[in-house]
């Protein structure tokens, strides 16, 4: 019977390994948490900016359109520049063409007339590719850092997991499996923070390309109709024409 109740109370007194993220966190301590802090806050301004690109993105391809139906419509540039959305990327190209058709006619030479507009185009497609590509390098960083920084908190949490075990003198692997598996959580952590920045930049360099693309045919197609005083310039298609109406058949007498 004593044997009996000396075993139920050491069963009772046996120690809990308790596992799990917050006990890792509170393991791995201050530096655990500044670890976690700093990819919740890349993970944050990954998101953020693929959202904000992205709509950057779909209002510039949105834009085009305008292009292909009104700007090439009209009589002039400085009349198709003005059937363009202010504050846009198409309408500051436009207002760039303009300028320089402005002051292209002081130049000698039909040469240095193009290679004027042509320089002009190109400095303001440049700064419009910066301006899309802005925040795209945070996404490189964090794909490029995030790993790291998650086997850091890893490293850290491991060092202090053999601490405790070489403290209580047990290197069973109760004791070992549970404080090594929960610091391999910070390795986990920064793979999941990385491998969305890496899709999201690839994604948007894709989209950035093709609006480089679209800029650079609309450029080329100013400087064609700079350079033969608007003789030459894009087929644009026309509203399509609804069928005529046949005449009513005369009625028989």
């Amino acid at each position: 019977m004593n044997l009996y109740y000396l075993a139920a109370s050491a069963a009772t007194e046996a120690p809990v390994n308790e596992f799990g993220f917050m006990k890792a966190m509170e393991e791995g301590g201050p530096v655990a948490w500044s670890i976690l802090a700093v990819m919740v806050i890349m993970s944050v301004g990954s998101f953020y900016i693929l959202f904000t690109k992205y709509f950057e993105q779909a209002k510039v391809m949105r834009q085009y359109k305008g292009v292909q139906t009104a700007f090439w419509r009209t009589a002039s540039l400085k009349e198709g520049a003005t059937k363009l959305e202010k504050n846009s990327a198409w309408r500051q190209l436009a207002d760039d063409a303009v300028t320089a058709q402005d002051h292209h006619s002081k130049m000698e030479g039909a040469a240095n007339e193009i290679h004027f507009v042509e320089e002009e185009l190109a400095h303001s497609q440049n700064t419009i590719n910066q301006s899309l590509s802005g925040g795209l390098s945070f996404l490189a960083s964090v794909g490029a850092t995030a790993p790291f920084i998650g086997l850091l908190g890893t490293v850290i949490g491991i060092y202090r997991a053999l601490i405790n075990i070489g403290i209580e003198g047990s290197a069973s692997i109760d004791k070992v499996a549970g404080p090594v598996g929960e610091a391999l959580i910070m390795t986990a952590i920064g793979l999941l923070v990385a491998v969305p920045a890496v899709l999201a930049f690839n994604w948007l360099q894709s989209r950035n390309r093709r609006i480089d693309a679209l800029m650079t045919d609309f450029s080329n197609n100013i400087v064609a109709y700079i350079g033969s005083n608007g003789v030459v310039k894009p087929a644009v298609a026309g509203p399509a024409k609804k069928p005529a109406a046949k005449p009513a058949p005369a009625a028989k007498k």
